[in-house]
């Protein structure tokens, strides 16, 4: 097999990454099977608990994800090319609505409490925080390693510094994902 067909080939980033995404689907598939038996046993309360959160926030917080993806996937393709040009801007702009997502839903949070409502109104609002809690952890750790990655990303290219981009991104397309599956779960279901 030449060269350029390996490289067609290959799987993106270091395989422990694989393992990790696999391991954190399994974790948060669970929280997901949780959420789904809670609405389904406890649907008025569900249901009423839900129109109480302003969809507004948890639009806004996608809409951050899914654009922070978007450009962390045009800053590694932009190294992965190898053109001269500043991919960094890319990396800045992904750690940037990472930060966003973060703050917006403190705010969120803060309105939340404000309103009287905490993880012990009911269980509906105990996974929304305990679980947006688990992923804005997940968040805070995809900014440092965003952070990383635009560090990486003003070296010379090399195919070892190339996987390590792409693991930082398939962890940050991680986090992109389980937001996606919570927000359907709690603003929309």
């Amino acid at each position: 097999m030449n060269e350029k067909s390996q490289a067609q080939t290959r799987i993106p980033g270091e395989p422990g990454i694989w393992a990790f995404v696999a391991g954190d689907l399994l974790v948060f598939s669970l929280f997901f099977i949780l959420i789904a038996i809670g609405n389904q046993e406890q649907g008025d309360v569900f249901s009423s608990a839900r129109s109480t959160l302003d969809l507004r926030f948890g639009l806004v917080n996608t809409l951050l994800l899914l654009t922070g993806s978007f450009f962390v996937a045009i800053g590694v393709e932009r190294y992965r090319l190898n053109d001269g040009r500043d991919n960094r801007i890319w990396f800045r702009l992904a750690i940037l609505s990472g930060v966003i997502f973060l703050i917006n839903k403190l705010f969120e949070w803060n309105a939340k409490v404000s309103d009287g409502l905490t993880p012990m109104t009911n269980d509906f609002y105990m996974y929304f925080f305990v679980f947006t809690a688990i992923h804005a952890i997940h968040v805070f750790v995809g900014v440092v390693i965003l952070s990383f990655l635009h560090k990486k990303s003003q070296a010379p290219f090399t195919r070892e510094a190339q996987r390590g981009l792409e693991s930082g991104a398939i962890f940050w397309h991680l986090v992109d994902l389980l937001w996606i599956m919570l927000f359907a779960l709690f603003y929309l279901v």
